[in-house]
């Protein structure tokens, strides 16, 4: 029953992905936590299931010339050394899972608020003449400025689970706004399955991924994330959007201070 149980909740992440865009990291890690999972669990087996589930998007992608490496390589370089160090220091520093949870929940909480505060004001934002200033500076700076947030990605998406895909993506816009946003959207992608399966093997090594959880989401959210897309194109995007980052706010709200 608790794997029938697992593949209905995969399925209903995959259903919303497909439906709304938003990354399965923002729905399914507090999903797994109200099923009772412990943070650690709930984050290491999440992070395994987006990098395989991000895969197959990677190679269409791929197949398409849709993705910038170029920028691929400087938020790796950045993100794949943060995510192993992050690893090492909740290996090295900690005695247990249960001495780290905490630290973990609140990271999930922060970047669900900033998953949300993102998927609210990032278009906002891009056009506002008073940010122009600073979003000039970040472009004129965009291969440190990259190379930076793929670090910190790497920190909060390996505490978190959650951040590789709006967050990701919105700071590619702000950066990049001459590339299209197919480009935009497949080199975030590639990006963050490098950055998920490292962070996803750390946490494998800490103990932190159950494999019968993720079969069961695996198999109830594949099939489900093709329904969804379908069914999305017929419905208003931003309205999606808007209402599930509400839903995130008030989750990241939650597990922040809570």
């Amino acid at each position: 029953m608790d794997a029938l149980l697992y593949i209905l909740a995969g399925a209903g992440v995959g259903f919303a992905v497909g439906l709304t865009g938003i990354g399965g990291g923002s729905l399914m890690t507090p999903l797994l936590l109200l099923f009772g999972f412990p943070a650690p669990t709930a984050i290491g087996t999440d992070l395994m299931y987006a990098a395989i589930t991000k895969t197959g998007g990677v190679v269409v992608h791929h197949r398409q010339h849709t993705i910038d490496w170029s920028i691929v390589a400087r938020l790796a370089a950045g993100s794949i050394p943060a995510s192993l160090m992050t690893i090492w220091l909740l290996s090295n520093w900690f005695n247990n899972s249960d001495a780290y949870a905490r630290i973990l929940t609140s990271s999930l909480g922060f970047m669900l608020i900033m998953t949300a505060l993102v998927l609210l004001s990032r278009r906002k934002f891009v056009k506002s003449d008073q940010t122009q200033g600073m979003v000039s500076w970040l472009q004129g700076h965009a291969q440190v400025v990259t190379f930076i947030m793929g670090f910190l990605l790497g920190v909060l998406v390996t505490l978190s689970s959650v951040g590789a895909g709006a967050f990701g993506t919105a700071v590619l816009l702000v950066l990049y706004p001459a590339l299209a946003s197919v480009r935009v959207v497949g080199t975030d992608l590639a990006h963050a399955v490098p950055l998920t399966l490292v962070a996803g093997f750390g946490h494998l090594l800490l103990g932190n991924v159950d494999f019968l959880l993720l079969g069961s989401l695996l198999i109830g959210s594949l099939p489900a994330i093709h329904l969804g897309a379908k069914l999305g194109q017929r419905l208003p995007e931003i309205l999606l959007q808007r209402l599930l980052a509400l839903i995130l706010l008030g989750m990241g709200i939650r597990y922040a201070f809570i």
